[in-house]
């Protein structure tokens, strides 16, 4: 039994059709409800994913645990090494974790501590680990998706300021990987794009798959604030513009792990776009 958490958000849903097209026993964990979007014929089990004696009815008959931190993981719960503690009671022989970039990157970074714990507890907890740092998100781009819709405009800070964002497909194409096959066992895997693109050149992406005009407006670092502040701690917001406006060398840089454990290259950003163009319609 494979178990996933965070099986309905932008990895998970793809993580758990990888899985199961390989024939793998597959469970989704949710703390409510059977989520919608976990298909037919695949296993599921409500867990509070933020304590430990909330985790084990997730577990049982566990081999292998794909870890997302979900909002009871990243901002508040148990000590992760209570929880990873629990995890290898288990006997689960192998985690793969989600972490991020900027845990490596910036390691003071207070938005980013919890995520540094995690990590630390998973490598010490005693089953297989392997280690995914992806950097931003393609998806991310769904937060013009309504503007795009009914303006054909989106508004974004740091119109010219270009990273190697990432398809939330290869994540989950390389913790399926991770998860299924021997050899990334210690492993950590920093996951970004083939290329490096800015917020505007997005907007000329989205638009030329439409086949229509959408235009770019560029908003100030206090107007992106406001905005952000709407859904995102205020602890977290400064880290996050200071990454997507001054990002160091580090995050700047093509990884080759995608090409690497896929045997393909990581997909651009034009890829994500003509897949999820549905929402921008």
């Amino acid at each position: 039994m494979i178990t996933v958490t965070g099986a309905t958000g932008n990895i998970g849903r793809t993580l758990l059709e990888l899985l199961a097209g390989a024939g793998e026993e597959v469970r989704a964990v949710s703390r409510r409800d059977r989520p919608e979007g976990v298909p037919d014929g695949l296993g599921w089990a409500r867990a509070d994913l933020g304590t430990a004696e909330g985790l084990r009815p997730a577990l049982e008959g566990t081999r292998a645990l794909f870890l997302l931190l979900g909002g009871e993981l990243n901002s508040r719960g148990q000590d992760p090494a209570a929880l990873l503690g629990a995890v290898a009671d288990a006997g689960v022989e192998r985690v793969v974790l989600v972490s991020s970039q900027v845990g490596a990157t910036r390691p003071d970074a207070a938005s980013h501590a919890r995520l540094r714990e995690f990590e630390a507890a998973v490598r010490a907890a005693g089953p297989d680990f392997t280690v995914l740092r992806p950097g931003g998100f393609a998806s991310n781009a769904f937060a013009w998706a309504e503007s795009v819709r009914t303006r054909r405009t989106v508004l974004a800070p740091f119109g010219d300021v270009a990273l190697p964002v990432v398809d939330p497909a290869d994540i989950a194409g390389v913790a399926a990987r991770a998860l299924l096959e021997d050899g990334h066992a210690g492993r950590t895997y920093e996951l970004t794009g083939p290329e490096t693109i800015s917020p505007r050149r997005q907007t000329e992406v989205l638009a030329r798959a439409l086949g229509e005009e959408v235009s770019f407006v560029e908003l100030s670092r206090e107007e992106a604030h406001a905005h952000l502040a709407r859904f995102m701690p205020e602890e977290v917001i400064g880290g996050t513009l200071d990454v997507l406006g001054v990002p160091l060398p580090e995050e700047l840089r093509i990884s080759p792990d995608v090409e690497a454990v896929l045997g393909r290259p990581a997909a651009p950003f034009a890829a994500w776009a003509e897949r999820n163009l549905p929402a921008f319609r």
